[in-house]
């Protein structure tokens, strides 16, 4: 297995992303946007070589290029804001994903007639068509957004369309996980970087090296206290800084169901209704993306899912093996062969 294993490894170290290591070069997300919405709005910084680090049954098979830098992650951060909702869930801040985000957090942004449908749920699942503007930028700016494995959209990217009924239409829209991430904030009035450190990072084990920061004036008072509002990734900057190892840490708790050295801290209830299907989108669940019809990377199995940020990052959790994957900054059109390389180490 292990020199299978190696040679997939080299797979990924041969096929590395095609933006450029430094942030000044052909990097980001944000330059496809229409102006204005085309610019940085928080700290960004340069990124490592191709890193990853593989685990099975709890045994840490292989690391490669930088696993202990803090590299951006981009939308992996939108997986780790389910997990903050699962926290806020278990705690009894969130009882109900199907109540209107209004009812617990009033006066941010779900109160005139058309947010006020808008459920926690849907927001989970990118189904709510929130309308607004969430720290200067509109819903707008992600109208018609393709991505790779949703339905090809009937528009370009930044033109308004006409928005549909909430729970109804699902569209990757970061502005509206940005709004998400502020409902969180409300709802648990601490700086979520701080309640993901103290409920998941610290429980795992995991360094102190990770930073989730917000843009430059994403900033709210809560109870006379100012804080940050981070975002679900790294579209307009900021977003989540983390090493491939702290990553693994992550993963390994949807592998494990919850538990850390014999403690829940995280229901396996949550998780599983992470992964439950979303009527109208199937290959997505809770800010995860979901592989039971072998759409989203058909040389892996149905019961695997992803967390996948641009760049390319991506963890790969394959519970019927027990298996974790993090990989970073690996070209994405060569990321279905390389997981199908490390399976079929892992099955030799």
């Amino acid at each position: 297995m292990q020199k299978d294993l190696q040679q997939a490894v080299q797979f990924a170290i041969d096929h590395e992303s095609l933006w450029d290591r430094n942030v000044d070069g052909v990097w980001g997300v944000h330059p496809s946007d229409p102006p204005p919405w085309n610019r940085l709005l928080g700290p960004v910084h340069d990124r490592g070589p191709v890193s990853g680090a593989i685990s099975l049954d709890g045994r840490t098979l292989a690391t490669w290029g930088e696993p202990d830098r803090a590299d951006l992650t981009f939308s992996i951060a939108k997986t780790y804001l389910a997990l903050l909702a699962g926290v806020a869930h278990d705690r009894g801040l969130l009882p109900d994903v199907d109540e209107p985000v209004h009812v617990r957090v009033p006066g941010i942004g779900f109160d005139d007639a058309h947010n006020a449908a808008v459920t926690w749920a849907q927001l989970l699942q990118q189904t709510s068509e929130w309308q607004g503007e969430c720290f200067g930028l509109p819903d707008q700016a992600d109208h018609f957004r393709a991505v790779t494995f949703g339905k090809a959209p009937e528009g370009r990217k930044g033109d308004r369309r006409t928005l549909q009924t909430p729970g109804t239409y699902w569209e990757y829209n970061d502005v509206r996980i940005n709004q998400f991430s502020l409902a969180l904030l409300h709802l648990f009035r601490r700086p979520l970087p701080h309640v993901f450190r103290d409920a998941i990072m610290r429980p795992l084990g995991a360094s102190e090296s990770w930073r989730w920061v917000g843009y430059d004036h994403a900033w709210v008072n809560i109870g006379g206290e100012r804080m940050p509002s981070v975002p679900g990734g790294t579209h307009w900057g900021g977003g989540l800084s983390i090493s491939a190892n702290d990553q693994l840490k992550v993963a390994r708790l949807f592998v494990e169901e919850g538990r850390v050295d014999g403690r829940q801290i995280l229901s396996r209830e949550w998780l599983a209704r992470m992964r439950a299907p979303c009527a109208i989108a199937p290959f997505y669940g809770y800010l995860v993306w979901l592989n039971h019809e072998r759409r989203v990377f058909p040389s892996v199995p149905a019961s695997s899912f992803f967390a996948i940020g641009a760049g390319s990052s991506f963890t790969w959790i394959e519970p019927e093996r027990r298996m974790a994957v993090v990989v970073r900054w690996l070209n994405p059109d060569h990321a279905d062969e390389f997981f199908g390389r490390v399976l079929a180490a892992v099955d030799r």
